[in-house]
């Protein structure tokens, strides 16, 4: 397998901003733009972005991070679409998990994304144990499927009770419906999430549905673009693992494109991170309309199995842990009913944008609040769209709907804007990390995003963080990951074996027969890899116990075989029981639930060398005098510098402000920043 890369390009598609960033191996050229998201038609900022780098036609791949499955969801404009179960379970989506909106009340409503009269039942009946009690009726089948046809249904899903144990029935059944359904918008829950627990897999195959024909009708529109620009390269898209898949693997699978842009920064903020060596990081991604924050320790990712995106809507495949909250650029700050300031979860988006972009908004933001501060440069607004940000605008909008309603001056409304969303911030920050037993103390953060070099120095002083470790092009980073992810492809079974006496020759074909399948997936990717890593996990459980642990197994593929043992087994299972849980439950037979296999297509590595300063880079030439800046309730004189004309080694100590196209970066009173050899900032507080 070639380690050459070719011309590639990665594009992050965020609500605000389209990203690009290009790399040219053959020249070790590489470029970045940033243009204006059109919400609605999100290929048009993605082509335009494109273009604005070159030839379209020139370039050999391009992957895709894309927030148009995850905006679906948010939003509820997904398809229309069908359900056929088994008799007796079409509430099955509703029922849930007995979970409701409100923790301590009971008021709070929740509509599945099938309607109830667009989910209809079938005679067919599997037990748990595999054996078919009842063989699915074809001719019922077919007349559920044309009904729902007649009834509006633009996709459709098929889920039986039980198939994780036993397809045959599901099989059946969609190959009847390919027979009379219009489109390849179909799938059963045996292609989508062979594992048990009836709910979790409903609940994923029904959202895959639900995305098929919204992702779909995405991915045409680019195609058609791209060929009309004579592209003839590989078109790849982000999952959610933050490993990359192929276009036609995202059409038949579009639930894993949900959070797609994010796990692509996570990525690139990880990678950054592990080459500067920070091997404890805390990534947050300030964009125009959220935060989202994510943990990588020592060096890894976190992975969850099961995320849900919005109340009831749960998504069962292997996702980076990403929390989001609406505390974006964007984002709108308002005075409730209750007298309190809030900024966000309300976005003015990129149309009509910050009141500073003079683009019909009234309505004060974050960077409306940034802007009025000093810290954004109103006369060099990131983007390169807008020759200058209205000030003026900003300050009378802050004033009419913030500072007059709770009695303030201008300038202090602006600084409690800020603050309040430094607060949220903070508190999605503590949700990581804190909360699941981790000490910010010794982590750094790495923001990205617009926005996020913007609130470092808070976060650092609130949370008592580290420092912060700023990427060349924090503007971009998303898209980078896009560049430098891997290919990934994972699949689940439910084996349901006890430990004790288990049959490891069987387990072993087992794991070996997924892996092949899995690997194919990746070889058949088109992208350039160095090796194909297969990886294995298992959950697992004490016998009676509802949840289980994930497993990693210390093995590898090799003669065709795994050498997976019980007692290798056991030691995995008890060493991951005692990191969740610091107990054992001796005495206790364990039992093995599902098998994960994942494989991983290791792409040749991006040298982040590329992207430190030019030899021609100095204190003077990035100096561009100073500016009111205001901090802690009074003006400051801020340095102004020029971030990308920094050299390696240069020493700021705040107040200061450092500008480059994609994003700024502030560095408050009483902390430092310095560039490192790959051209990262890294503020601290002063060593004493």
């Amino acid at each position: 397998m070639s380690a050459s890369l070719g011309s590639l390009v990665g594009v992050d598609v965020g609500g605000t901003f389209t990203d690009l960033f290009f790399y040219d191996e053959d020249k070790r050229r590489f470029s970045t733009a940033k243009v204006p998201s059109q919400r609605g038609d999100e290929a048009v900022g993605f082509l335009q972005g494109l273009k604005s780098l070159g030839p379209v036609a020139s370039l050999t791949s391009i992957v895709h991070g894309t927030t148009v499955g995850t905006n679906a969801l948010l939003e509820r404009k997904g398809a229309r679409i069908g359900l056929i179960t088994t008799k007796g379970f079409r509430d099955v989506l509703e029922m849930r998990r007995r979970d409701r909106r409100q923790t301590w009340g009971l008021w709070g409503d929740f509509i599945p994304v099938v309607d109830r009269d667009l989910r209809l039942e079938v005679d067919e009946r599997t037990l748990a144990d595999g054996t078919i009690r009842t063989e699915v009726d074809i001719d019922a089948v077919k007349r559920a499927a044309a009904a729902l046809r007649a009834n509006g249904a633009q996709a459709l899903a098929v889920v039986f009770i039980n198939a994780y144990a036993n397809p045959a029935n599901e099989l059946k059944a969609l190959a009847a419906v390919a027979e009379v359904w219009p489109n390849e918008n179909v799938a059963c829950s045996a292609q989508i999430l062979p594992e048990i627990r009836e709910f979790e897999r409903t609940s994923t195959t029904a959202l895959n549905a639900y995305l098929q024909p919204v992702v779909g009708d995405y991915l045409a529109k680019l195609d058609l673009a791209l060929r009309s620009e004579d592209f003839g390269g590989r078109f790849h898209i982000v999952q959610s693992n933050g490993g990359v898949m192929s276009t036609a693997m995202a059409r038949r699978l579009p639930v894993r494109t949900a959070l797609s842009g994010p796990a692509a920064g996570v990525i690139a903020a990880a990678e950054i991170a592990r080459v500067a060596g920070f091997a404890n990081v805390i990534t947050g991604d300030l964009g125009g309309t959220s935060f989202d924050v994510s943990l990588v320790v020592e060096g890894k990712t976190s992975l969850a199995a099961q995320t849900t995106i919005d109340f009831g809507l749960v998504v069962r495949t292997p996702m980076i842990e990403i929390t989001t909250i609406g505390a974006g650029g964007g984002s709108i700050a308002h005075v409730d009913v209750g007298g309190l300031l809030q900024v966000g979860p309300e976005s003015a988006g990129s149309r009509p944008g910050p009141v500073c972009y003079a683009q019909g908004n009234t309505r004060p933001t974050l960077t409306d609040a940034n802007v009025v501060l000093g810290r954004i440069n109103a006369a060099n607004p990131i983007g390169g769209q807008l020759s200058r940000l209205d000030v003026e605008a900003a300050k009378a909008a802050i004033d009419k709907h913030v500072a007059q309603p709770l009695g303030l001056d201008t300038m202090s409304a602006a600084e409690a804007i800020v603050r309040i969303a430094d607060s949220k911030m903070a508190g999605a920050i503590r949700l990581v990390s804190i909360e699941r037993g981790h000490d910010p103390a010794k982590f750094a953060l790495v923001p990205f995003g617009g926005g996020g070099a913007l609130h470092v120095g808070a976060l650092i002083k609130d949370l008592g963080l580290k420092g912060a470790l700023i990427p060349r092009y924090p503007g971009v980073t998303s898209a980078l990951g896009c560049v430098i992810a891997d290919i990934r492809h994972d699949q689940v079974r439910t084996v349901n074996l006890p430990l004790h006496g288990l049959d490891a020759a069987s387990l072993d074909r087992r794991m070996i027969e997924d892996a092949d399948a899995a690997r194919a997936v990746v070889e058949k990717a088109g992208l350039t890899v160095e090796r194909i890593d297969i990886v294995f996990e298992l959950d697992m459980h004490y016998v009676g116990q509802t949840h289980t642990v994930a497993v990693p197994l210390p093995v590898v593929v090799s003669g065709g075989t795994t050498d997976i043992s019980e007692d290798i087994i056991r030691r995995a299972f008890e060493a991951a029981y005692q990191t969740s849980f610091s107990r054992l439950l001796p005495g206790i037979p364990a039992k093995i639930v599902n098998l994960r296999v994942a494989a991983i297509g290791r792409r040749p590595r991006f040298d982040l060398k590329a992207l430190a300063p030019a030899e021609g880079a100095s204190m003077e030439k990035a100096r561009r005098g100073t500016r009111p800046v205001w901090f802690d309730g009074a003006w400051h004189d801020a340095a102004i510098y020029a971030r990308l004309d920094l050299p390696v080694g240069a020493e700021i100590h705040g107040p200061a402000v450092l500008e480059q196209p994609d994003a700024t970066t502030v560095v408050d009173p009483e902390l430092v920043a310095r560039v490192d050899a790959f051209g990262n900032v890294i503020v601290e507080r002063p060593q004493r």
